[in-house]
């Protein structure tokens, strides 16, 4: 029997390397999508792509169990209008490629899974958000909204579409946790601002199954929220990561040190300061299985194991 391939677009970073890893484990070929290709071996390889026009990389997805998009700009950085136009058009320009890259297909790939963002719902104070809250306001939020339109006008009739608003993934010395690890073991490691910016935070464990769900199980479709059902504020979580990395109490970080801070490190402190409480009604209506349900145990299997 031939062996199922899975396309990763824009999967050169800690997310698509942890999947590719996964899918691999499963039997399946990966390709990733990537303006840098670097050379591999096994059953990963990387192909070329400018995430915004066709190119040889088309032919990897003809045929391909499924193709996952990861792509978009990161946000860590100043909202210059330079840096807002390219975050937006990173991420809407990849879903309009791959989406004419299928329609062209003769063998459309049999699952579309795009990576969104809980962004969408702006910072929403204590309401509980599921996937019918209505988005919020503000640039982070307009822009999932427009790149969540983008992927819903696209017809496709041959190919299962699923969308993943994920939240904070917890990964050892990846993403923003690496950098609060970093700030706690300094004894940085305070609340910031008031603390009761809620995290919606999952195992990066748990986000390959989720992801995995996506590809493999006909009966997920749609928007999914991909976080655990125990998001919690700001003040827990630091208290939590200060506890698994063997730290004492930090005095906390008043919100107007963290703008000085944001501005001197080149990046915004709403991404500090701003925070949504998220549940993940979908997975758990499907009978998702969390790995790590509870915020200690994710982080001692990070940094105590």
């Amino acid at each position: 029997m031939a062996t199922k391939r899975c396309v990763l677009a824009g999967g050169s970073g800690f997310l698509g390397t942890a999947l590719a890893d996964e899918l691999v484990l499963k039997g399946y070929e990966v390709i990733v999508l990537t303006r840098s290709p670097r050379n591999t071996s096994g059953k990963v390889r990387h192909v070329k792509w400018d995430g915004k026009s066709l190119g040889e990389w088309t032919d990897t997805i003809d045929g391909a169990e499924a193709i996952v998009n990861l792509t978009g700009r990161s946000v860590n950085c100043r909202y210059t209008p330079d840096n807002r136009q390219e975050i937006v058009s990173s991420r809407v320009d990849s879903v309009k490629i791959i989406g004419e890259a299928i329609t062209r297909s003769k063998r459309p790939p049999k699952t579309w899974v795009q990576c969104g963002s809980l962004a969408i719902y702006g910072d929403a104070g204590e309401k509980i958000c599921d996937e019918n809250t209505r988005p919020g306001g503000g640039f982070s939020a307009e822009t999932c909204l427009f790149w969540e339109q983008t992927f819903a006008s696209i017809r496709m009739p041959a190919t299962r579409k699923v969308l993943l608003r994920i939240g904070f993934v917890l990964a050892r010395n990846e993403g923003a946790l690496g950098t609060l690890a970093k700030l706690v073991k300094f004894y940085l490691g305070g609340t910031v601002g008031n603390g009761r910016q809620y995290i919606s935070w999952l195992h990066v464990q748990d986000l390959n199954q989720m992801l995995l769900w996506g590809i493999e199980r006909p009966e997920i479709d749609g928007v999914l929220n991909a976080i655990t059902p125990n998001p919690v504020t700001n003040a827990e979580f630091m208290l939590e990561l200060r506890r698994a990395l063997n730290r004492p109490w930090s005095p906390p970080v008043p919100a107007l040190a963290v703008r000085i801070g944001a501005r001197l490190m080149g990046t915004e402190p709403e991404l500090a300061l701003t925070g949504r409480r998220c549940v993940p009604k979908r997975f758990q209506e499907n009978g998702f299985d969390f790995i790590y349900p509870a915020l200690r145990e994710a982080l001692e299997d990070l940094f105590t194991k």
